[in-house]
């Protein structure tokens, strides 16, 4: 059946951040290697231009010239080193690890639909990635690394990133900013494209604990060096935090006790992990939450809650009645409610009754124990064609498998009372009344 087919580009939406990590991390090595090249053939360049002046104007010495050309000599060799352990610690690696990502993604394309065998396995390694993920963001690094070793993922994971992400926070949280300015000062173009105050806020940080310690020697040339160059986007800020020389750690006043909170420090870790994940193009959430998230979202309806407690004077809606052989019901969001109950095959319920009897057993947010609680959080699904499920088989009725009503109003598909009937001897059951039929009794049902 046509619900058996990947949909290749549903499942890539959640995989975005797994191609583009390396990717990032290439464009970052590469703007590393154009960083050495500039700094280096712009020093031999003005050497070549002064050793060529100094040639047109006879004012040089062979020996100085001589030393000049091994000096040219000494830094391209220099860069070439530079850049050769650059590619071998880092380039070739990442070229390794994106071939096996892009390989894994691709892979897809080679599967003939959710019940192949390969399909499975490319799944269950999907979820151990997430949990990876999962594991990597919420601290448990251990757990993480030996996931990954076990399930052989090194690679489709992002262990290295994360980790280094933990030794900055774990710096921040300790108060100290040397490990954050410093990755910032690898990443201050790319942060300053995202427009991320970052670096403003590690300096400011710096510049209060140096006022704390009422080290004010220090503080006011700090102030000057790197607070000073941020007054035009910073300027209240700044202010304040001039004013803070004549306050002391103790003070009650509230702007420039704020400044002194050590919660700030939180703050800042916090800043700093959405900078990371924002550069390194990661959502915020664990990716095995952003799943959930859908997976419920899709799945929640509201005949899987009870109704709320309604008056007695609140008209029921009645049974579905028939008139002929086959029947049109209207499916209109304001019916929704009522339809859906006897669709799944529940009684349409009443001011005195809830939804509680129309759970299906092979819906997951209907068990309000597990992730039925879970989906209180996540929007109601939207459905721009519904999809009816039988109670009896689970499975979707549609043109091949039609619906067929008895006529108390509840609703099966056919395949699964055609099997009824044959061991029956043509006699049907009603599996939440009781009432029993004939077959050829039962009405076809359209949905339009």
């Amino acid at each position: 059946m046509s619900t058996n087919k990947l949909n290749v580009e549903g499942i890539l939406l959640l995989e975005q951040p797994f191609a583009k990590v390396p990717y990032e991390n290439l464009r970052k090595i590469f703007r590393t290697s154009q960083k050495y090249i500039e700094r280096e053939m712009t020093a031999v360049q003005n050497a070549s231009l002064e050793l060529e002046k100094r040639a047109t104007q006879h004012t040089y010495e062979p020996s100085e010239a001589l030393k000049t050309i091994d000096s040219m000599i000494g830094r391209v060799e220099g860069l070439k080193r530079k850049l050769s352990d650059l590619s071998d610690r880092c380039t070739i690696p990442t070229h390794a690890v994106m071939r096996k990502r892009l390989e894994h993604l691709n892979s897809l394309d080679t599967m003939s639909g959710r019940d192949d065998a390969e399909f499975n396995r490319w799944a269950d390694i999907r979820l151990d990635r997430w949990l990876v993920d999962w594991a990597l963001r919420t601290g448990k690094e251990k757990t993480a690394r030996q996931i990954a070793h076990d399930r052989g993922i090194e690679a489709l994971v992002d262990i290295d990133l994360f980790s280094e992400i933990h030794r900055i926070e774990d710096a921040l949280r300790n108060h100290s900013c040397t490990e954050a300015l410093a990755w910032c000062s690898e990443n201050k173009s790319a942060l300053r494209k995202i427009k991320s105050t970052l670096e403003f806020d590690l300096r400011l940080q710096e510049y209060i604990e140096l006022t704390r310690a009422r080290k004010y020697e220090e503080a006011i040339p700090y102030s000057k060096k790197y607070l000073t160059p941020w007054y035009e986007t910073h300027g209240v800020q700044i202010t304040q935090a001039f004013n803070l020389l004549a306050f002391p750690p103790t003070t009650t006043c509230a702007p420039y006790k704020r400044l002194y909170d050590t919660e700030r420090w939180t703050v800042l870790s916090r800043t700093f992990r959405l900078a990371a994940y924002n550069l390194s193009t990661l959502p915020t959430e664990p990716l095995l939450h952003l799943a959930l998230y859908a997976g419920l979202a899709s799945l929640k309806l509201p005949s899987c809650y009870p109704l709320p407690p309604t008056s007695a004077s609140a008209p029921s809606n009645p049974p579905i009645a028939f008139s002929s052989s086959s029947t049109s019901l209207p499916f209109s969001p304001s019916t929704y409610s009522s339809l859906s109950a006897n669709l799944i095959g529940t009684a349409p319920y009443s001011n005195s009754t809830t939804r509680d009897s129309s759970k299906s057993i092979d819906c997951p947010i209907c068990d309000h124990e597990c992730l039925g609680e879970l989906a209180k959080e996540v929007p109601w699904s939207h459905h721009v064609n519904s999809t009816i499920v039988c109670r009896i088989s689970g499975k979707i009725m549609d043109e091949d498998n039609m619906p067929l009503c008895f006529p108390n109003g509840y609703v099966y598909s056919r395949e699964a009372l055609e099997d009824m009937a044959a061991k029956r001897g043509g006699q049907v059951t009603c599996p939440r009344t009781g009432d029993t039929c004939d077959f050829s009794v039962l009405r076809k049902v359209f949905i339009s």
